[in-house]
């Protein structure tokens, strides 16, 4: 696999714009035809820390980020002294020429001359993008649209950069980091995961979210908010997340296609409302962005660790399905999944995301919203005028859904134990009648399930085994271990409940050596999948520090 990428950082403290400048410089490389992975490394602070915005980009086949960068820019000393240990060889980092650092691998910049201490940030990155062979005036729109709102500033931007671009044209240092000649013509999109999130619920039908504000899904809230008015969807914030998801499960009782977002503490405050809509049997989307814990953990960084706290989350038994996109296309697309899953077997459904991916921007051509038609509620009016049963046993489980005030039908609900009617009932056998009917839903979930990917040779001696985000480092990874002579592929699922039994343990015979790949101590998913087909994978590699997986991490660990 031929490498046709260049690894880029921009790295300060909070409050220097760091996000603003590597959004500029993402959707300016978008626009002229590169395509990009970004990861952030983010500090829970207003000012100071040590954060990074990373921009891996290129031509190609481009998954996942890399560990090495061939520029950074250091906004400042801490940042030079920090990740200089991370540059390339021949790698070189870019400073304020009042920086004291010093090093034969640092260019410094007259930034005081270029711009006024404002729109100093945005001329650091004009050189760096002049470095690279970044077009000015794609630059220049990229930090137009991005100060859209506050035409003086994106004025001054424009003038900055104009400066920067012509200092660059004549400094020393900067030669040989050029991009390659971009190869894709079409018009892309630049999401992260938890936008392409927002607009698979959009797409969906969505009409209330509630959310109470939890870092890393809060930019879900932040999205649909920003959409209000023109998709006429109402967003809540709520007093806590208790709220957020009764709030959202009265939404949808009423037949408005609901979504709440949070991650790990403000999921564990929601459980008791994911058991509610199971009994009373009330679609509920639930995007759980994961970060680690226990507690507080690490607020902005990413970990795998809530799988099996989202596959037990309630009291009592009843079905659930889980998703677990690994790209920002499958975020969207799974999204829909679970709008349709929930509607058609009126019950809880999770989307299991997590910081990298909620983060990560990426080039995304745009959806073909002709073919994702809203999902379709209830069933309308009846033509009959018998008593309606909320909870009739069906063969599948899933009784057919009337939305209240739809028509003269008294609709039932209840939390207790119900008979067909939504009437309370202690009745053994009712009881027995209706358990059974609950878990009849999981059948079919399993049914419908989405089985594994496979990427590569179908009889690989290697097979790594992965869920959600560490996709694009596992394809990567398996494609760097092919040059090396090894035979290896991936399997990667991004639904992770139900599981299809007899399809994994088929494609998981033919390899000679299996790895669970996870970003999490335990092998969770590992241990799922011993319990749900027999298979047992012996060899991990597990990451739990608060970074991503990234390829480099998966060769090293191979041995």
């Amino acid at each position: 696999m031929t490498d046709k990428s260049i690894n880029l950082r921009v790295g300060g403290e909070a409050g220097q714009g760091l996000d603003a400048m590597g959004e500029i410089l993402a959707r300016a490389l978008v626009r002229q035809g590169s395509e990009v992975v970004v990861t952030r490394d983010y500090q829970s602070r207003i000012r100071g820390g040590h954060n990074t915005y990373d921009v891996r980009t290129g031509t190609g086949r481009i998954l996942a980020p890399r560990e090495k960068f061939d520029l950074i820019l250091a906004m400042n000393e801490e940042t030079a002294a920090i990740d200089g240990p991370a540059l390339k060889d021949n790698g070189l980092i870019l400073v304020d020429e009042k920086t004291n650092a010093e090093s034969d691998r640092i260019v410094k910049i007259p930034l005081q001359e270029l711009a006024e201490a404002r729109y100093r940030n945005v001329a650091a990155l004009a050189v760096l993008a002049a470095a690279i062979g970044l077009g000015r005036e794609i630059l220049t729109r990229a930090a137009r649209d991005r100060f859209a709102k506050a035409p003086e500033a994106a004025d001054g931007n424009a003038e900055a950069i104009g400066k920067a671009f012509k200092w660059a044209a004549s400094a020393a240092g900067l030669e040989g980091k050029k991009l390659p000649a971009p190869e894709v013509k079409e018009k892309r999109l630049l999401l992260n995961g938890n936008q392409a999130i927002a607009l698979g619920a959009l797409s969906s039908g969505l009409k209330f979210y509630s959310f109470y504000p939890m870092t890393p899904a809060t930019s879900i809230g932040l999205t649909l908010a920003s959409a209000m008015k023109t998709m006429d969807v109402v967003v809540e914030q709520a007093e806590d997340e208790i709220a957020a998801i009764n709030m959202a499960l009265g939404a949808s009782f009423t037949g408005a296609p609901a979504m709440v977002g949070t991650s790990g503490g403000g999921f564990a405050l929601m459980t008791e409302g994911v058991s509610l809509a199971a009994m009373a049997e009330i679609p509920a989307v639930i995007a759980i962005s994961q970060r680690p814990g226990p507690a507080t953990g690490l607020p902005a960084s990413t970990e795998q660790a809530d799988l099996e706290f989202a596959l037990h989350a309630g009291h009592g038994e009843f079905p659930r399905a889980v998703y677990a996109p690994g790209t920002v296309e499958q975020c969207f697309h799974l999204t829909r999944a679970a709008f349709q899953t929930a509607e058609k077997f009126r019950g809880p459904v999770i989307i299991l995301t997590d910081q990298f991916l909620a983060d990560s921007f990426r080039a995304v051509l745009p959806f073909d919203l002709d073919r994702c038609p809203p999902i379709s509620v209830g069933m309308g009016n009846r033509a009959d005028s018998s008593p309606y049963k909320s909870y009739a046993l069906t063969e599948s489980g899933a009784s057919p859904r009337l939305l209240p005030g739809m028509s003269d039908a008294l609709v039932g609900a209840d939390s207790d134990e119900h008979d067909e009617f939504g009437h309370i009932s202690e009745d053994p056998e009712v009881r027995r009648q209706m358990a059974d009917k609950r878990l009849k839903k999981g059948e079919g979930m399993l049914g419908e399930a989405i089985g594994p990917d496979y990427h590569g040779p179908p009889d690989a001696d290697l097979l790594l085994v992965c869920w959600g985000s560490t996709l694009g480092s596992a394809i990567e990874a398996a494609s760097m271990a092919r040059d090396k002579g090894v035979s290896a592929a991936v399997m990667h699922f991004s639904q992770v409940w139900p599981l299809r039994k007899d399809e994994i343990i088929s494609a998981m015979g033919k390899a000679r050596r299996i790895v669970a790949l996870e970003g999490n101590a335990t092998a969770q998913f590992a241990r799922l999948l011993r319990r749900e087909t027999g298979v047992e994978i012996k060899d991990f590699i597990l990451r739990y520090d608060g970074y991503p997986i990234t390829p480099e991490y998966v060769l090293r660990e191979l041995g």
